[in-house]
């Protein structure tokens, strides 16, 4: 079977939290891996990656594998054997290999298998580079503590209405950046609660400059278990469902995930008890969405 495979990890700090991602492809197939890291390193997350890639594979197969890391496809294709040679130490025989347990599972990994190691350019324009190094940094934020993230990252907060189901139906967004705050609402005259989230999320990113970091807030389990979770075998599956049945509202989904790549998105569940810093910009957005929906019934009127 031949596969191609691109993969990618990183920390941030370096060392801190960490995350890495793999994508594998086989004929019409792909399958999408994701982890992470508390406490460890760039080099880690991408040996993990590549390992967690191969350990994937339930039988030898012929790989052309693709990595933004020069550690990673120099140690594996030069170094490893050096380093077995002089039984895991460097140079002299004073230093001990970094890593050394990733490296001796890598390998015996890659000895099943017929691999050939191609480095590409991170952040060059790859499609499948940028996008494996927009799933490691998710992943990474996926576990990063919110009192971790930058003083100055931006918070984008989404809330949605609906009279009936369907029917008028609206949305709203606030972003707040440092003390600044933006507002942005629409409506439908026929529309659902779950059509309503995703374009509250698709409008709002409309408030923030692409590539920034954002924290995005949602009530919506739909919506933050859709975009964390479920994404990953739609998209894998042609927007389809497991039984092969049409995903809900896919046009909406599939801008969705284009649009993600755009920026470094770090999702929060906010449904419950929430901290009054949070709470009250949540409350804001549902009156714009209230409101908007308001407006819909009115016009249909």
């Amino acid at each position: 079977m031949k596969v191609v495979i691109y993969s990618d990890g990183g920390a941030d700090p370096n060392p801190g939290y960490g995350g890495w991602a793999a994508v594998l492809r086989y004929g019409e197939h792909e399958k999408v891996l994701t982890g992470n890291a508390a406490d460890t390193t760039n080099s880690r997350m991408e040996l993990q990656a590549a390992l967690s890639a191969l350990q994937a594979l339930n039988r030898p197969c012929t790989i052309t594998f693709y990595t933004d890391s020069e550690y990673l496809r120099r140690g594996i294709t030069e170094w490893i054997d050096r380093w077995m040679a002089n039984d895991w130490q460097r140079g002299n025989g004073k230093e001990a290999v970094q890593n050394v347990n990733l490296w001796q599972a890598l390998y015996q990994e890659t000895q099943r298998h017929q691999i050939e190691w191609h480095w590409v350019k991170g952040h060059a324009g790859d499609p499948m580079n940028e996008r494996v190094d927009r799933l490691a940094r998710q992943a990474r934020a996926a576990i990063t503590p919110l009192r971790e993230l930058a003083p100055d990252t931006q918070r984008l907060f989404v809330r949605s209405s609906c009279k009936g189901n369907p029917g008028p139906g609206g949305w709203g967004a606030l972003l707040e950046d440092g003390q600044d705050t933006t507002q942005a609402s629409g409506w439908e005259p026929e529309t659902t609660n779950n059509r309503m989230e995703l374009t509250a999320v698709l409008e709002g990113l409309h408030l923030v400059a692409p590539g920034a970091t954002v924290q995005l807030f949602t009530t919506s389990d739909y919506l933050y278990q859709g975009a964390t979770n479920w994404i990953h075998g739609w998209r894998r599956r042609d927007w389809k469902k497991k039984d092969g049945r049409p995903v809900a509202n896919a046009d909406l989904w599939q801008r969705l995930d284009r649009r993600m790549g755009d920026y470094d998105l770090v999702w929060v569940n906010a449904k419950g008890e929430q901290p009054p810093a949070v709470d009250r910009p949540l409350i804001e957005a549902g009156l714009l969405a209230t409101t908007a929906a308001e407006t819909a019934a009115a016009e249909g009127r």
